[in-house]
């Protein structure tokens, strides 16, 4: 396990969170960590989304894992590092937005879905590979990818549920990052904190599981 890539593979689960605005972000990191789950990813499209990492961060120190998601210009990639942000997450892979990323310091990781997309991601040298969406393909396409890319650090986003999480690391990943299912918009938008932290602890029992 490469010392870049230990926090994320000890975490386990990056909430990936989407908020209408700075306070309900806040909000609900503050819910989803109480619940047991201590990996944030920021999205770009929170208002502040920055400001929201530097917060966190402040808060939590290292008893948190916070980063940035929808990274989509080298101007966000610098302002979450900035912040304080111990990764960025970007949906695709552009090489001119991925290696100002990897300038940052920071652990990366970028998205794909094809083989040809994963071999671009890690030739650019990302930390991991996010494979989005991965509904799309589901536990069995990550194990597909297995073959080729035995060794790479596949993040399956997009379609992760607690009923579904044994099989995505069965299937080889590396972490997970869990959208609706977790940091679900509706209850964000209604401040139903209490749902936000049960889905969180359904999640933490079902990684327990998996990790024994």
């Amino acid at each position: 396990m490469s010392d870049r890539l230990s926090r994320a593979r000890t975490t386990g689960i990056l909430a990936v969170l989407r908020a209408p605005s700075p306070e309900l972000a806040l909000e609900a990191s503050e819910a989803i960590i109480r619940g047991g789950v201590t990996g944030i990813e920021v999205t770009f499209s929170t208002p502040d989304a920055p400001a929201v990492i530097r917060e966190l961060i402040a808060r939590h120190g290292d008893s948190a894992y916070v980063g940035a998601g929808t990274v989509t210009t080298p101007e966000q990639a610098a302002l979450a590092a900035d912040a304080g942000a111990e990764f960025l997450v970007s949906p695709g892979t552009l090489p001119d937005l991925t290696r100002a990323m990897l300038d940052t310091g920071r652990v990366v990781m970028t998205g794909a879905m094809t083989p040809t997309e994963v071999m671009g991601a890690l030739a650019l040298g990302v930390d991991v590979v996010k494979i989005f969406p991965a509904s799309l393909g589901g536990p069995s396409y990550l194990g597909a990818l297995r073959g080729p890319f035995p060794d790479a650090p596949l993040m399956p986003t997009g379609g992760v549920s607690p009923d579904n999480l044994a099989a995505w690391f069965a299937a080889g990943a590396v972490a997970v990052g869990a959208g609706g299912d977790l940091a679900n918009g509706a209850s964000i938008a209604a401040s139903d904190w209490t749902d936000i932290e049960q889905r969180a602890v359904r999640f933490t029992t079902a990684l327990a599981t998996v990790r024994g």
